[in-house]
């Protein structure tokens, strides 16, 4: 992989997968500001890193050595307001990349509140990339039907718009990619922003998706809990009771909507975590297990490879 002094593929790296034929995504314009990466860690060995100002959005692919036929679509949290890089993306790699054989496609989306006029912006993103994903799965050994994705907090609600909305048209199509499905075959979402109407609902993620005054009608079209259809993929939940910043209640009222959907699904609530935990957060603890967990899930919800 050839690496940029921020710890990113270069742009003719082939780890580096951009969106959009030019850069840009249809009828979107350059942000003012310049992206840029931030790291936040002291330890070389843990970092832990954030993007922001993305104006041309793409994917960096983490590929395992014996691939077997899975991919994810990795969405990071940042409460809309930025991307982490790291611990929601690098340090999936050991657990579902080396030791799980999934081929992992981390995400850096559009955010709202940057400038992208369109709070749909980051959804065409997510769309894009697993129709990406899917239309050139060949090249890295990857069963089209056996696509998922994966969202963490924020990232989590993006990943439940596209599980929810994944034929909803939020841009105009441009070439074969967007013939093909946007349609995760399953998802699954560790400790999700849901809920945009209650006591439950994270107020930053929700300014800065919906703005400061939000009506009724857009409180009720992004809580997530709302928008679940009788084609909603198969999801596993993760969350830990004492989350204090996206409470359990978030996933609670997912899971109570997938089941009055009657769509198969699976929930681990672990007492102890906190937010955002990840991989790196959990040692002592039982939510330790979700990685596992998670692996035997996918490989129960999907079609074995041809």
């Amino acid at each position: 992989m050839l690496v940029a002094t921020n710890g990113e593929p270069s742009v003719d790296s082939p780890d580096r997968i951009a969106l959009w034929p030019q850069g840009l995504a249809p009828g979107d314009k350059p942000l003012a500001q310049p992206q840029r990466i931030i790291e936040r860690s002291t330890d070389a060995t843990l970092p832990d890193r954030f993007i922001e100002h993305v104006s041309a959005p793409y994917l960096v692919v983490y590929r395992p050595t014996r691939p077997n036929g899975s991919a994810l679509l990795v969405i990071p949290g940042g409460g809309y307001q930025r991307v982490v890089l790291d611990k929601e993306g690098t340090a999936l790699v050991p657990a579902f990349v080396e030791q799980g054989g999934v081929t992992l496609f981390v995400l850096r989306y559009r955010l709202p509140g940057e400038g992208h006029d369109d709070r749909e912006a980051a959804l065409a993103d997510a769309q894009r990339a697993l129709r990406l994903i899917r239309h050139r799965a060949g090249e890295w050994a990857i069963n089209p039907q056996r696509i998922g994705a994966i969202g963490f907090s924020a990232g989590g609600h993006l990943a439940a718009r596209l599980g929810t909305g994944f034929d909803r048209a939020v841009y105009p199509a441009t070439d074969a990619i967007d013939r093909e499905s946007a349609r995760p075959d399953y998802q699954l979402l560790i400790y999700p922003v849901i809920d945009m109407l209650g006591p439950d609902s994270h107020s930053g993620a929700r300014q800065r998706l919906l703005g400061n005054a939000p009506d009724a009608v857009q409180l009720q079209r992004y809580s997530m809990q709302a928008q679940v259809r009788n084609n909603t993929p198969p999801t596993f939940l993760v969350h830990a009771a004492d989350d204090d910043v996206v409470p359990v209640g978030n996933s609670l009222l997912f899971y109570q909507a997938l089941q009055t959907a009657g769509i198969s699904s699976e929930m681990h609530l672990f007492p102890q975590g906190g937010h955002g935990f990840g991989t790196r957060s959990t040692a002592g603890l039982t939510a330790a297990a979700w990685p596992r967990l998670a692996l035997d899930w996918m490989a129960s919800n999907t079609t074995p490879p041809k």
